[in-house]
């Protein structure tokens, strides 16, 4: 019998159009196998992170429901991401046409080269924990901490809901 857990993508892109590219993804997680797309958030228009100069981002996330372990769903999130023409070597919070980042999966914590859960940058991106919070408030992401609190500790600067 398939069980089923909680998995949680942030999804990112600030080239071509990437209102439509933010969309175009939240789509496509529809295709993944043994995988549903419960709820996802409203799009917002953030500040690119990190020393780069670029255009701005658009950022949404989405809750999952999978029965893909999160190694086998970190994979299929890459292989969308090949699909949609991002390069697998590219600058390091470097313009991009789309990112999926697999933020929580069920109570997983792990630290190892491929994979980290929860994702590591949730507690210091606005532009990951308001769309999160959206859809998630009382998650309580393991060693990081509910997502409504990490919210409020980083407040909203240069984010704007679409």
């Amino acid at each position: 019998m398939q069980r089923w857990q909680p998995a949680y993508v942030g999804i990112g892109s600030n080239l071509e159009d990437p209102a439509r590219q933010v969309e175009r993804a939240l789509g496509a997680l529809d295709s993944l196998p043994q995988t549903r797309r419960v709820l996802r958030s409203p799009l917002y228009r953030s500040k690119p992170f990190g020393p780069v100069a670029q255009p701005d981002f658009v950022n949404a996330a989405a809750a999952l429901l999978t029965g893909l372990s999160s190694t086998e769903l970190l994979q299929q999130l890459r292989r969308l991401e090949s699909e949609f023409g991002r390069p697998e070597v590219h600058p390091h919070w470097g313009p991009r046409i789309i990112d999926l980042d697999l933020l929580a999966y069920a109570r997983e914590r792990r630290t190892d080269p491929a994979l980290t859960l929860p994702h590591p940058g949730i507690p210091e991106r606005n532009f990951v924990l308001y769309p999160l919070a959206d859809i998630a408030p009382e998650l309580e992401l393991p060693g990081l901490g509910r997502v409504a609190e990490l919210r409020e500790r980083v407040g909203s600067v240069g984010l704007h809901k679409l």
